[in-house]
């Protein structure tokens, strides 16, 4: 029993010492994140909002990244939240590429 755990111990410390990591450390830093684009996405489409709806919000239509094309999401009336206000999807431009930011509630 003490041989196993003197064996165990020098393992470990022969880990150490050659800078081994974790696998979850072991994982690249910086670079684009997997689901960046390069091409921007094409403007919004002219959506007709059917008539207001009480206690709902309308969430508008955007674009959505579908392999190497943008395909139309389009619009829908949602719950309400009172005391919050809905603000939608929106792609940005970052250091890596177009990348779209979810929609959500706010205060």
């Amino acid at each position: 029993m003490k041989r196993q755990l003197m064996l165990a111990a020098a393992v470990l410390a022969a880990g150490n010492l050659s800078g081994l990591v974790a696998p979850a450390q072991a994982q690249p830093v910086g670079g684009p994140p997997p689901y960046a684009r390069r091409d921007g996405p094409p403007p919004p489409r002219y959506e007709h909002r059917p008539p207001a709806r009480p206690g709902q919000v309308w969430v508008p239509g955007h674009w959505r990244a579908d392999g190497p094309r943008y395909t139309w999401a389009g619009g829908y009336w949602a719950h309400g939240r009172p005391g919050y206000r809905y603000v939608p999807e929106q792609w940005v431009r970052g250091p890596h590429g177009w990348v779209l930011r979810p929609g959500r509630w706010t205060r």
